[in-house]
């Protein structure tokens, strides 16, 4: 048991070695700004299931670049944009958007997995496309990473406030002029984007802890629509940078202990929300949509 917990938590040398990885934090918590911008989004838009299908066709693209000696970056993002324009244009309702996802899903892991077998470089870099790596984020790949996260945050400033409002109740929305349609497709493209810089540092198999799990821990403590997106972002930055200098210390991949972390902050948001809702008498129902600009309800009465 010793050696195990040595082995999970071993901090010798750290202050040399987290030298070595100041690029992936630094990039750890830029993502973790993005995700918990995106997070209430995707789960206002019931897109959990659209993050994990363009996560497969951004790991194959990722893996057909390393397969062909070409940008892993390059790779990741057209596999992710290629998916996001597939469900944004044909996925127009969720039940077909699921369908079309269930079906890419497959296809995009089979096709990575393929490349990955072709491929005759280290073994690290085929495990890391599935795990994230915690010391390959090099200057270029870290620059890379800021413009697009760059990209995406102003994006979401722009279309925040109609995106809000598509995205609690389209039909009304649709009537009252705003152009829900273009707003869907800009919003997977953006998703997208977040998605194939994510993959880098995290995984494709484990990209659902920073993009959903910090915004659906925040959706159990408060109904705020200021609020949710800051309680977001800050446990997507504690999960991601803390997941990193736990890795480190550990020598393991990143992923198991980002995954801990963030699931772990979920399980107490979700116990303090269930604890509040007793104390004050009422019965428990699930999270309601924070995002209504004001003046405008839902058709669940948010």
């Amino acid at each position: 048991m010793t050696d195990l917990w040595s082995q999970l938590f071993s901090f010798q040398d750290f202050g040399e070695l987290l030298v070595l990885v100041r690029n992936s934090v630094v990039a750890g918590a830029v993502l973790g700004l993005v995700g918990g911008l995106i997070g209430p989004f995707v789960i206002t838009r019931n897109m959990p299931f659209a993050v994990h299908g363009i996560s497969e066709l951004s790991f194959a693209g990722a893996a057909a670049a390393l397969l062909l000696g070409v940008n892993v970056v390059s790779g990741s993002l057209v596999g992710s944009l290629l998916a996001a324009l597939l469900i944004g244009l044909l996925g127009t309702r969720a039940r077909e958007r699921n369908s079309i996802i269930a079906v890419l899903m497959p296809f995009g892991l089979g096709l990575g997995i393929l490349f990955l077998a072709l491929y005759r470089g280290r073994s690290a870099n085929k495990f890391g496309l599935l795990t994230g790596q915690i010391v390959s984020v090099d200057n270029p790949q870290l620059g890379w990473l800021v413009a697009i996260s760059a990209v995406v945050i102003v994006t979401l400033i722009v279309i925040w406030r109609p995106l809000t409002f598509a995205s609690v109740d389209p039909d009304v929305a649709a009537a009252a002029g705003v152009p829900v349609r273009t707003l869907g497709i800009v919003f997977m493209l953006v998703l997208g984007l977040s998605v194939a810089v994510s993959v880098q540092i995290i995984g494709a198999l484990l990209v659902l802890s920073l993009l959903v799990t910090p915004a659906a821990a925040a959706l159990r403590l408060t109904v705020n629509p200021r609020l949710v997106p800051v309680l977001s972002v800050t446990f997507a930055v504690v999960s991601v940078v803390g997941g990193i200098l736990l890795a480190l210390g550990g020598g393991l991949p990143i992923s198991p202990y980002v995954t801990t972390i963030s699931f772990t902050i979920w399980l107490v948001c979700r116990l303090v929300g269930w604890r509040r809702t007793t104390a004050a008498g009422k019965p428990r129902r699930g999270p309601r949509v924070p995002l209504a600009p004001t003046g405008v309800r839902d058709s669940t009465g948010v």
